[in-house]
């Protein structure tokens, strides 16, 4: 018998509500979902993470969502990554882009435009 593993989807919010709903949501759409209430947390797992993809929300407490990913490159640690943000600055997205994000979303988002920034990084 095959076992049809699960992919996983990393959220970094700083959020409980988000987190929350977001967790709901792609559990709904049948992904494994670990969430993060901040960067730190997950540079802490980062290492052994299994995360398919990542979910970052722009701006967290002491480390940025974007600050995350440079670190995550920096260490030689590759995840596709979603950002989510509820700023509108085009400096930032820059940023975003340059570290290779799958998908730049603006909060309030639709949860069709998440599916498919997810399944546009986990391919």
């Amino acid at each position: 018998m095959t076992t049809i593993k699960k992919k996983i989807v990393a959220v970094v919010d700083d959020d409980p509500a988000i987190r929350k709903s977001l967790h709901g949501l792609l559990s709904r759409f049948g992904y494994a979902v670990y969430t993060y209430e901040s960067a730190e947390a997950f540079l802490d797992v980062a290492r052994t993470s299994s995360a398919n993809c990542l979910v970052i929300d722009i701006q967290l407490g002491d480390i940025s969502g974007i600050e995350l990913g440079r670190e995550l490159a920096a260490a030689g640690l590759r995840f596709p990554i979603v950002f989510m943000t509820n700023l509108d600055d085009d400096a930032i997205e820059e940023q975003a882009t340059q570290l290779g994000c799958v998908a730049y979303l603006h909060k309030p988002f639709s949860a069709d435009a998440l599916i498919e920034a997810v399944v546009k990084a986990i391919g």
